[in-house]
């Protein structure tokens, strides 16, 4: 959490948007297409997995990934074209209250950014059918960039762009290592649990 010291400084939110602002779920699609429950687990420990997504997220096109893998398990090949072609179908929706905050943050005036491990084109597919994003003065994307999270550079880059100072911003994020390096840079920062706990720190910083 941000210290007391920090209510006078703060005046700017920074957002991750994977299991902040969207659930993120790459069983949501693969449920779909694979019936057996033992295979889909197999499926998603094996082929399409979260460490092999992430390769996304730093700056790996689909169509590396999709054929090298495809390669590796041809019997799961149009399992691994639907990753790519159906990636929006990971992201089941809104987490709850997250998009009222945003709003509400937006109404206030609060200036709103954002940094998300997210692959170039799954955001490309995926930005168009999110309009809250339309709030957001900008966001920084990993595979835009090639550069991922917790690495110190994407926070670089991200105020750089932003024409924030480090103790200007609060930065949400639901993973503990990304709040770490943000920082160390002097972000402070949030670790997201549910809507309702960031409310409460975002009315202690009077940005809400």
């Amino acid at each position: 959490m941000a210290g007391a010291a920090a209510i006078s400084k703060i005046d700017s939110v920074i957002f991750d948007i994977g299991n902040v602002l969207y659930h993120w779920d790459l069983r949501c699609l693969f449920a779909k297409l694979i019936d057996d429950p033992e295979e889909l687990d197999w499926f998603l420990s094996h082929v399409v997995t979260p460490e092999w997504h992430f390769q996304h997220d730093a700056g790996r096109s689909f169509a590396d990934m999709v054929a090298e893998r495809s390669r590796e398990f041809p019997e799961y090949t149009d399992h691994i074209i639907a990753y790519s072609e159906r990636f929006s179908e990971t992201i089941p929706g809104p987490v709850e209250g997250m998009l009222d905050l945003v709003r509400a943050l937006a109404d206030r005036g609060v200036p709103l950014f954002g940094i998300s491990n997210f692959g170039a084109e799954s955001w490309a597919q995926f930005r168009p059918s999110a309009p809250i994003f339309d709030f957001f003065a900008d966001i920084v994307i990993s595979g835009e960039e090639k550069l991922i999270k917790p690495d110190r550079a994407i926070y670089e880059v991200a105020l750089n762009r932003f024409d924030r100072r480090a103790e200007q911003c609060l930065f949400i994020d639901d993973r503990l290592d990304n709040i770490e390096a943000g920082q160390a840079l002097g972000i402070s920062g949030h670790h997201f649990q549910n809507a309702a706990t960031l409310e409460s720190e975002l009315k202690v910083l009077q940005l809400l």
